[in-house]
């Protein structure tokens, strides 16, 4: 990534962040509680989070790696469930615009802000005449309450106000003197903690009273931030789970065009986008390893952004691969991720792990009297990044044999349908993680043709996988990870 689109995407970032965590902070801390002391601690929290939010690609890329797991599983939890907040946060608002609505539509009472802070409650039509007294009482000083009366505002009264205010209907508002605000030009309250009350007057005489209760919109406020966190709270909890369980084992059938009979049956585990890094170390390889070597497969083929990290600091992670069991062995190709931390340095680090590497070029796999070509190919964004190596299929397929079955490995699906008219039988792919969690899930359904699972075009066929670990929010919500088991049929 080049500088000015590093620094693009830093400040575009800070700013999302800082914007994120000032809502969060008047949703659930300022809206939530009229205490000083709650409050503080809720900016104090959001200031670290959302500082410590902006500062973790920092974190995790400067310092030893073993010292940022906790920071960095911490960082990152909260970055998904401030998603989810902000998600529940956003459908419970929704709900009370809605309800709102529906009561003004059926000339139940409104609820009304006056200028001076004030609340006012009355009919649809009132709630404009209300508006016109507050404005009048802030700029005229024309209003006044004292003791326990009220003052009847008609709309042929702020006619002549002298503000030039006009209505018409036969409506009035009258509003008690705590409704009027404090400090206001001719406005007066004797008890503050008093909850306003408006009463609204209709042309039939019919009056309506109801009060605009100040600890009622803070029990609102409340049980909708409650709510928030116990919902975002939740999903989160059942996404960290699901992202560290072990992946599910997906079995694919694929009839691979030219494939000899000698081969029908032949077995490939397909691992994508494992992303070990400050979160996915060691522990969470071997188990992986372990579960691969369960299926007893004839070739494993990973398709790229195996690591987030420098080879000194994650080699010894990325190492359990070199326990991996198969007839014909283990082939890699690059994804965008490894080209982030060296992709010469970790190609050479794999290759002395018993893991091939492959970099446009194909291999032959089987013996002289059945196989097929297994083809590798760079990242395809490679190039675009302004990397010296990038995606090449001609250069893998020279001097291959067309009619001879292949399998293409490559890290995204962006070139499927081209590579499939130049003859490869079966692609596999990943990058997508199918999204990773909701709402991202349909996201990448919308961006991308080809966003998760097989697809077919004539006789030749993809798979996408969702990916077998995670990245950023160690969350998986709706795209569980995958170990793709491929039976190959002749």
């Amino acid at each position: 990534m080049d500088t000015a689109r590093f620094i693009l995407f830093a400040l575009v970032t800070g700013i999302a962040t800082v914007a994120v965590h000032v809502y969060l902070y008047r949703r659930l801390f300022a809206a939530t509680s009229e205490h000083r002391a709650w409050r503080r601690v809720g900016m104090g929290v959001m200031t670290v989070l959302g500082t410590l939010l902006v500062l973790s690609w920092a974190v995790t890329r400067f310092l030893p790696m073993d010292s940022t797991f906790a920071v960095a599983t911490a960082v990152w939890t909260w970055m998904g469930m401030a998603i989810y907040l902000l998600l529940a946060l956003g459908v419970l608002a929704t709900v009370r615009m809605v309800a709102a609505r529906m009561q003004r539509s059926r000339g139940e009472p409104a609820v009304v802000e006056l200028r001076g802070g004030a609340q006012v409650a009355g009919t649809r039509a009132s709630v404009s005449h209300a508006h016109a007294v507050g404005g009048s009482a802030q700029a005229g000083g024309t209003l006044a309450a004292t003791g326990t009366e009220s003052v009847s505002v008609t709309p042929e009264a702020l006619a002549t106000s002298g503000h030039g205010a006009a209505a018409t209907g036969t409506e009035s508002v009258s509003v008690t003197q705590e409704a009027m605000a404090p400090g206001g030009h001719g406005a007066a309250a004797t008890h503050a903690e008093a909850a306003p009350v408006a009463m609204a007057t209709g042309a039939d005489g019919a009056t309506s009273a109801a009060p605009v209760d100040v600890e009622r919109r803070r029990f609102l406020a409340r049980a909708t931030a409650g709510g928030a966190v116990l919902a975002a709270g939740g999903v989160t909890g059942f996404g960290m789970w699901s992202a560290f369980h072990p992946p599910v084992v997906n079995e694919v059938a694929v009839k691979l065009p030219g494939l000899p009979k000698a081969l029908d049956g032949f077995s490939i585990v397909h691992l994508s986008d494992i992303h070990v890094g400050p979160v996915i170390r060691r522990r969470f390889m071997d188990e992986l390893v372990r579960r691969c070597n369960a299926l007893r497969p004839d070739l494993v083929c990973i398709t790229g952004d195996l690591v987030d990290g420098h080879v000194a600091s994650l080699a010894p992670a990325v190492s359990a691969l070199s326990e991996l069991k198969s007839r014909h062995g283990t082939y890699f190709v690059t994804g965008n991720h490894e080209y982030y931390w060296s992709d010469a340095a970790w190609a050479e680090a794999l290759e002395q792990m018993d893991v091939h590497v492959l970099r446009n070029r194909h291999v032959r796999i089987g013996d002289t009297a059945a196989s097929f070509d297994l083809v590798g190919v760079d990242d395809w964004s490679a190039g675009k990044m302004g990397f010296s190596q990038g995606y090449d299929l001609a250069a893998a397929t020279t001097g291959r044999d067309s009619e001879r079955a292949s399998v293409l490995l490559a890290h995204q699906p962006s070139n499927w349908k081209v590579a499939a008219r130049e003859g490869m039988g079966l692609q596999l792919s990943g990058h997508t993680h199918g999204g990773q969690f909701f709402p991202f899930t349909l996201a990448v359904s919308a961006i991308w043709e080809h966003d998760a699972g097989l697809f077919h075009e004539g006789d030749r066929h993809l798979y996408v996988s969702r990916g077998t670990g995670f990245w950023g929010p160690p969350l998986r919500v709706g795209a569980p990870p995958e170990i793709v088991r491929v039976t190959l049929l002749a």
